[in-house]
C-alpha cells in the first residue's frame, strides 16, 4: 500500500497499531511468550512484515540471546524498524521484499503480525508455504490479522465495532470512518474459519486460536515434527 512508503504517515506509525488493535501490546506480550515455549535461548526468528520494528524490538529485549531475520516490502518503513531497534539493531539482519526475499533458514520459529490481511487468499497460501519451507520441524509459526465472517451483514457489524474502538481510543469519527471503507473495499479479508484452512492447506497443523480483539484474530500452528 502507498501509505507505507509515505514518509510521514510511517513517521507516525508507532501511533495507530495501540490506537487501533485492542490489546496490542498484550498481542506483542503473548507472541513472545509463544516463541519462548518452542525457541531455545539463541534460537532463531523470521519475523515477516518487520517494519516498523515494534514486535522485533519486544522480541529481541525479551530474549537476549534470539537472532532475527526481519522482512518488510517497504524501504521506510524498514528504515523506522533499524530506528526503533536502536541497541538491538546488531541482533537483526532486515531484507527489504517479500517470502521469497528471506533467507531460507532453517528457523526455529517464525511471526507474521497484522500483515497476512493485505494478502489475497491464493497468495496468502503461497506465502504460508513459504513459511513452512523456512521452518525447522516442530517449529510455530504466529499470525495476527483483521479476520472476521464476510456476510455482508456480519462483516458491516464487525468494522462498526473496529471503528468504535477507534474513536474510543482518541481517533476522530470521520478518520476511522474513512478507515472502515477502505478496509472494506480494499483489504482482502478472510473469514476465521477461511484462515484456519489456509494455514492447515500450508501444512501446518494444531492451529489453535490465541488472541481475539473486536476484527482482529491471532493463532498459533506447527510444522509437523
Amino acid at each position: 500500500m502507498t501509505w507505507f512508503s509515505d514518509p510521514d504517515a510511517v513517521a507516525r506509525y508507532a501511533e495507530g497499531p495501540v490506537r487501533l488493535v485492542p490489546g496490542f501490546d498484550s498481542l506483542q506480550r503473548m507472541t513472545t511468550l509463544l516463541l519462548q515455549e518452542s525457541l531455545p535461548a539463541t534460537g532463531n526468528v523470521l519475523v515477516l512484515g518487520a517494519g516498523g520494528g515494534l514486535e522485533l524490538k519486544r522480541f529481541a529485549e525479551h530474549a537476549p540471546g534470539w537472532r532475527f531475520v526481519g522482512v518488510d516490502p517497504s524501504a521506510e518503513m524498514l528504515k523506522l524498524a533499524q530506528a526503533t531497534l536502536g541497541a538491538q539493531a546488531s541482533r537483526v539482519e532486515l531484507h527489504e521484499g517479500y517470502i521469497d526475499t528471506a533467507p531460507p533458514g532453517p528457523f526455529g520459529a517464525a511471526t507474521c503480525l497484522l500483515t497476512l490481511h493485505f494478502i489475497p487468499a491464493e497468495e496468502r497460501l503461497k506465502t504460508l508455504k513459504a513459511l513452512w519451507c523456512r521452518l525447522v520441524p516442530g517449529a510455530p509459526l504466529i499470525v495476527a490479522h483483521h479476520s472476521f465472517p464476510q456476510s455482508p451483514g456480519e462483516k458491516a457489524r464487525w468494522l462498526k465495532r473496529y471503528a468504535a474502538y477507534a474513536v474510543d481510543s482518541g481517533v476522530p469519527v470521520s478518520d476511522a470512518e474513512r478507515a472502515i471503507t477502505a478496509i472494506s473495499a480494499q483489504l482482502p479479508v478472510l473469514s476465521p474459519e477461511d484462515d484456519e484452512a489456509l494455514l492447515r492447506a500450508a501444512g501446518f497443523e494444531s492451529v489453535e486460536l490465541f488472541y481475539a480483539g473486536f476484527s482482529f484474530k491471532g493463532w498459533i500452528a506447527y510444522k509437523p515434527a
